[in-house]
């Protein structure tokens, strides 16, 4: 079997997009699709189904795509492993950090370091997502913390955490309690530059949910400000529990059927280095204390 098709049509899965896909391996769509098709006529199924609103994994796609997911992970846990033996590693774990990342987090991350089999120094840089990013695919970090808003295909990720999301909005006083996310459509939303990973999650949010997302015209510098601003009455935001203000009295849970709306923290790593086997215990042990913070 095509190792190259099945990690395409993985790909596709995370992007649901053929042409997003394809420009995160650097190969044309058409060369994406056909190595998609010949996995679907090895596997005797369709994976995917296209149309207006995007890409979608058919009802056989939903059963077997987690299982390519999991067989890839075993194939480069192989690899990994084999080059963690045969290469030296080392001492430091150089990590990016999106600003929405928290200091409990981070912190949870020095710990999981100190304690692998052999222990790492954490070496820490927070930068806007598309400059670590790019460092990252430069071989300039081992592994990054951000928001799950935009998919690397390409490299390994893990959810780490999530948290609940509030709606800051001085302008409805109709309720204390929580609101729901079709209510929420009704408010005008401040935007911050999409550097954090915060407006690609509120823009997505509405979008995936068939709600349209209004805007205030002007746009705040970072999450702080926007803050600030939905405080003084100037439009509404979303934010993370974590970064609101703690004397905040205007911000209230956001829910969706009476669920809470998250937002999730990954890890992103790249399988093709020394590091990788290393970092695959360091993410596993990251997850496992965030589980405990959260008590999970």
């Amino acid at each position: 079997m095509n190792i190259e098709g099945l990690r395409y049509a993985r790909a596709v899965s995370t992007t649901k997009s053929f042409s997003a896909a394809a420009r995160a391996y650097g190969v044309t769509q058409p060369a994406l699709s056909n190595g998609i098709a010949r996995l679907e006529q090895e596997l005797g199924v369709t994976l995917f189904e296209r149309s207006p609103r995007g890409v979608r994994p058919t009802a056989d796609g939903t059963q077997i795509l987690p299982m390519i997911v999991q067989a890839l992970d075993a194939l480069d846990a192989v690899v990994a492993e084999a080059r963690r033996l045969a290469l030296p590693t080392p001492d430091t774990i150089r990590m990016g950090v999106s600003p929405l990342i928290g200091a409990d987090l981070v912190a949870r991350a020095f710990d999981a370091a100190r304690n692998l089999d052999r222990p790492r120094d954490l070496v820490l840089r927070e930068a806007d997502l598309t400059h670590l990013r790019e460092d990252l695919r430069a071989g300039l970090l081992d592994v990054l913390l951000v928001p799950a808003v935009q998919a690397m295909p390409t490299f390994r990720h893990r959810v780490i955490a999530r948290e609940p999301v509030v709606v800051i909005d001085p302008a409805d006083s109709r309720t204390e309690g929580p609101v729901e996310l079709r209510a929420a459509a009704d408010a005008a939303y401040i935007l911050v530059p999409d550097s954090c990973g915060l407006t690609t999650f509120t823009t997505e949010l509405f979008r995936s949910h068939d709600l349209a997302l209004r805007t205030y015209p002007g746009e705040a510098s970072n999450y702080r400000v926007l803050d600030e601003w939905a405080r003084m009455g100037v439009g509404a935001a979303l934010l993370p529990q974590s970064k609101i203000t703690r004397d905040h009295g205007g911000s209230r849970p956001l829910v969706r059927a009476g669920d809470p709306v998250e937002i999730a923290y990954e890890a992103v790593w790249d399988n093709g280095t020394a590091l990788a086997a290393d970092l695959e215990d360091f993410v596993t042990a990251l997850t496992q204390l965030s589980d405990e913070g959260t008590g999970d």
